[in-house]
């Protein structure tokens, strides 16, 4: 008996051993592909947000090399310069956002038009911060005023399908065009999810069901659009 149980747990070593070997393998092979796939996500939502539809990833690539120009605003001073550029700090404490780690040096994405590569036509800025379950990461694209919103997107969260998860749903997400990120003077964004129906350009109805996830979209905004995060930026853009 003991020598078929010193068998069985060889078996099942060896066995162990070389499906890790297997799928250690496959995890390595196959990472230059998962880190490309992860950038044209990236890219097809930009593209998306700004309204430009692509069939194929060479379709999607040109696009975005021929739309998009990146702006870098720096989010802490100094933060893209030097060794500061690339990295991440501390976000301020107390943010409804729960935003932890900000970048140093954001991206904007600076959508330019079809016909005039001089002329932006859209200003696409990233937005995360948590939900009910998760953390959403989306685009949000403006008006090169600064403050008529155009699109908003979430390409990354966990939030419950049929509740909090219906901020994917296309009918919902056309709610927000449109709509107004600041009030005139104002340099605190105004822009929030109203629980029932919207009742002025600056609210959006709110998903049934679902009210912590729409005050988490409301608290990240809201926090991106500071003046402290893209909000001053937005503000003075001449375009």
């Amino acid at each position: 008996m003991e020598f078929t149980t010193n068998k069985t747990i060889t078996f099942a070593a060896v066995v162990c051993l070389v499906c890790g070997v297997f799928v250690a393998g496959a995890a390595v092979g196959l990472k230059e592909r998962q880190v490309e796939n992860e950038i044209l996500d990236r890219q097809r939502n930009v593209l998306e947000v700004a309204g430009i539809q692509t069939a194929t990833p060479e379709e999607l690539k040109a696009a975005y090399a021929a739309r998009i120009q990146i702006a870098e605003v720096p989010l802490v001073p100094g933060g893209c310069e030097g060794d500061k550029k690339g990295g991440r700090s501390p976000a301020p404490a107390e943010n409804k956002a729960k935003v932890q780690l900000l970048p140093n040096c954001g991206e904007v994405f600076l959508v330019k038009d079809a016909k005039d590569a001089q002329r932006v036509e859209t200003i696409i800025v990233p937005v995360e911060g948590k939900g009910l379950w998760s953390t959403l990461f989306g685009f949000l694209a403006l008006d090169p005023n600064g403050v008529d919103i155009k699109g908003l997107t979430f390409y990354k969260h966990g939030e419950t399908p049929g509740l909090g998860g219906e901020v994917d749903n296309p009918r919902w997400k056309a709610k927000w065009v449109g709509k107004k990120a600041f009030k005139p003077g104002d340099a605190a964004p105004a822009l929030f999810v109203q629980k029932g129906s919207a009742r002025d350009e600056y609210s959006v109805d709110g998903l049934s069901g679902a009210t912590l996830t729409c005050n988490g979209v409301t608290h990240l905004l809201r926090f991106w659009l500071e003046p402290e995060r893209f909000g001053s930026y937005l503000k003075s853009f001449k375009g």
